[in-house]
């Protein structure tokens, strides 16, 4: 029992002792936390990184859409294909709201040889309107909007013709023929071709010229005295009152055709002036796209060519603006703009609002209609022929 004490306590002892072992130097370098300092370090890259990729971003997407506004332009002038199913229209489907106005198709060839579709009607005015040979011949050729067809037009056109005729049995005495040709731009409804403004200016030739063959054909067997003279009217609606001016200022009238007036239905100046109508804030950059536009309908400049180009001949042209009140599209100031001009440069013009019209409302109210039936009675009434 002794030894094996002695021997526990010599075993405890030696084993506290053994405990005792130096251990290895650390190769850990010792921090003072006296002179421990946290030091951030900010890192100007990271700041500026996210500023940088959101304005780059931005920039990206005002150039890509800018660049697809002048590349697909006339996409988003012209729109031939709205509704879906203006390229399927039909006139027989709109005869029965026609007032009894007859209406049929023609065709005719562009320069370039674009085929063409023409809406026409005659219509006889005046107390002896069925007899003979008619004392004058007005042709008006009318200019749609940038959208739809012919077609869903005719009811409108028709009752303003309808108007019109009812008017002429005041007049006293004469016997004028009207016939009204409504042209289908290319690539509206069943015409042919890709719509742009160079285009346009063709199509449009092309219907003045069949008019003149049209007048030709008709009275060929009258000798020149005898022969009634043709008076035409340009009308055009929106976009159309720009194609209306292009071609009364940069075509030349044929021979048997004079020009007797103008009518712009909801025109404005120019697609420039448009452009920054529809893009109002300076610091986008839309509206100054247009050095780039390749569709200008610019009525304002075509005016002032209208105005020298007539000035030689027996009469001037007589403009009539016919504008929307509640136009959401063109603002009042562009029709006074153009009202102004023919001022400044001496044609003889008036002027008409609808009251409480759209932009595409004026032929759908009848103020409009009979706006339209009354200026052309004033104009083709017997006591100015």
């Amino acid at each position: 029992m002794l030894f094996i004490r002695g021997a526990s306590r010599v075993s405890i002892r030696g084993i506290s002792q053994l405990a005792i072992i130096p251990s290895r130097p650390s190769t850990t370098p010792r921090i003072d936390n006296n002179t421990l300092t946290c030091r951030r370090k900010y890192h100007v890259e990271g700041i500026m990184l996210a500023p940088v990729v959101f304005s780059g971003l931005f920039v990206a997407l005002w150039t890509w859409k800018c660049v697809m506004m002048v590349t697909f332009q006339n996409k988003i002038i012209y729109m031939p294909g709205l509704p879906p199913n203006a390229r399927w229209e039909k006139i027989q489907d709109y005869a029965s709201r026609c007032a009894g106005i007859q209406w049929r198709e023609e065709r005719v060839r562009a320069a370039d040889g674009t085929d063409l579709a023409l809406c026409v009607t005659d219509v006889d005015l005046g107390l002896s309107a069925t007899s003979g040979l008619p004392d004058v011949v007005f042709y008006i050729l009318y200019f749609q909007g940038n959208a739809s067809s012919i077609p869903p037009r005719l009811p409108d056109l028709s009752s303003a013709l309808s108007m019109l005729k009812r008017r002429s049995l005041q007049w006293r005495d004469g016997n004028v023929r009207c016939t009204m040709v409504c042209l289908s731009y290319r690539g509206y409804w069943t015409s042919r071709g890709r719509p742009t403004e160079k285009g346009l200016n063709m199509d449009s030739t092309a219907a003045l010229n069949w008019i003149s063959q049209l007048h030709r054909n008709s009275y060929s067997g009258e000798d020149q005295g005898s022969r009634p003279s043709a008076k035409l009217v340009l009308w055009g609606q929106s976009i159309g009152a720009g194609v209306a001016t292009n071609l009364a200022a940069e075509t030349p009238m044929p021979a048997n055709v004079h020009l007797d007036s103008l009518i712009l239905e909801t025109p404005f100046t120019s697609i420039r002036a448009m452009l920054e109508v529809l893009y109002p804030q300076k610091w986008l950059p839309y509206r100054h796209l247009w050095p780039f536009l390749r569709t200008h309908l610019d009525s304002w400049k075509n005016l002032g060519v209208i105005s020298k180009k007539h000035r030689t001949g027996n009469q001037l042209p007589e403009v009539f603006i016919l504008e929307a009140a509640k136009d959401e599209l063109v603002p009042p100031e562009l029709s006074q703009k153009l009202y102004d001009r023919c001022l400044d440069v001496q044609l003889p013009v008036t002027r008409k609002a609808v009251a409480g019209a759209f932009h595409n409302d004026t032929m759908f109210r009848g103020e409009g209609r009979r706006a339209i039936s009354d200026f052309l009675s004033h104009r083709i009434a017997p006591t100015r022929v």
